[in-house]
């Protein structure tokens, strides 16, 4: 019995010993490894995953597919302003120029501006026929992100609902076209105002910035729309020469066009050129036709080549970038001692 006692203590020992010489961490690192392999490479998957921050788009005029509703073709004026922007879209390669003429009707050029808002052009340029009454087509387009640029007239809509205005500063023009009439009635006298279309920027702010300069000796008898047009123009002087006859001291004509309808009222009439102090507006050949042949004595710029600047900034607005609210056009005011000089110049 003793020596089986003896065998089993030194089973007993021997394996005391085996279980102390064996490190207690032998076994874990191969645990371990196989756990720590997998968390990096779910690490990599995850950065793969990732999508990697792209680049901004950068649009060129090859990608500007704008939408200009133009309003009308009244005058000289208007057919240079509608060939400045077709031929600027056509040297800038412009993918496509959605161009119409809305007769100097509101409503269609507000359907005009809904059919481009469908098509979901890159940019709207509007000139609009009259200030009031885009709210809602202009709302829509901002809803739809489509960036809109108010060009040459004026809206009464809230700025938020454009971008830009291009243009002239129309009052200025007024207080301008005021300054040359008090030049050429230092003593006063009685004038005539033949006014553009009703409600429109133009007309509103010419008459505003004319009446704000004008010299308190210089009476305004009677001021009556002519539209803008040579046409409309013509009646409209022939009835202030009825109605004024022997009264009339000077005339401010809100554009080139009306001024030379209401030329061929005088001439029908019998005055003679220098007769009647003109002051008009526009700076377009036929005015300055009507400067050499000594009808009128001042013509304030309104330049209607806008093309290059709209075609511009729409580019800038597609590629969002920030461009002043306000944008004004260089003008100046014209006279007849150079206005032969000139006249071949005139790209209008």
């Amino acid at each position: 019995m003793s020596r089986v006692k003896n065998i089993a203590f030194i089973l007993l020992i021997t394996i005391m010993v085996l279980s102390a010489c064996t490190p207690a961490d032998t076994a874990a690192p191969a645990a371990e490894e196989p756990e720590a392999a997998a968390e990096a490479e779910a690490e990599v998957a995850e950065e793969a995953e990732e999508p990697a921050e792209a680049e901004p788009t950068t649009y060129t005029y090859a990608d500007l597919v704008l939408c200009y509703p133009q309003l009308g073709a009244e005058s000289d004026w208007r057919t240079a302003n509608s060939a400045s922007i077709k031929s600027s879209a056509d040297e800038l390669g412009i993918q496509q120029l959605i161009f119409s003429d809305a007769q100097q009707k509101q409503e269609n050029q507000i359907s005009a501006v809904r059919a481009c808002i469908q098509q979901g052009v890159s940019v709207i340029a509007l000139p609009p026929v009259v200030e009031d009454g885009w709210d809602a087509v202009l709302t829509e387009a901002k809803e739809a992100g489509i960036p809109v640029i108010i060009v040459d007239r004026s809206v009464s809509a809230d700025a938020s609902l454009y971008d830009v205005h291009l243009g002239s500063n129309m009052f200025l023009e007024g207080q301008r076209a005021a300054e040359e009439m008090n030049a050429l009635l230092p003593d006063g006298g009685n004038i005539l105002e033949l006014s553009g279309t009703v409600g429109s920027g133009a007309a509103v702010g010419r008459a505003d910035g004319f009446r704000d300069s004008l010299n308190d000796n210089i009476t305004i008898l009677d001021s009556q729309t002519g539209n803008f047009t040579r046409a409309e123009a013509i009646p409209v002087m022939e009835a202030f020469l009825k109605k004024y006859a022997g009264e009339i001291d000077g005339l401010f004509i809100h554009n080139d066009d009306m001024a030379i309808g209401a030329i061929e009222a005088l001439k029908a009439a019998g005055i003679n050129p220098g007769d009647i102090k003109i002051v008009s507006v526009d700076g377009t050949r036929g005015g300055f036709q009507a400067m050499i042949d000594g009808w009128i004595q001042a013509d304030v710029e309104c330049n209607p080549l806008l093309g290059p600047q709209v075609m511009e900034i729409a580019l800038a607005l597609m590629n969002g970038e920030t461009v002043e609210a306000e944008i004004l056009t260089n003008e100046t005011v014209y006279y007849p001692d150079n206005a032969e000089e000139l006249l071949p110049t005139r790209q209008y």
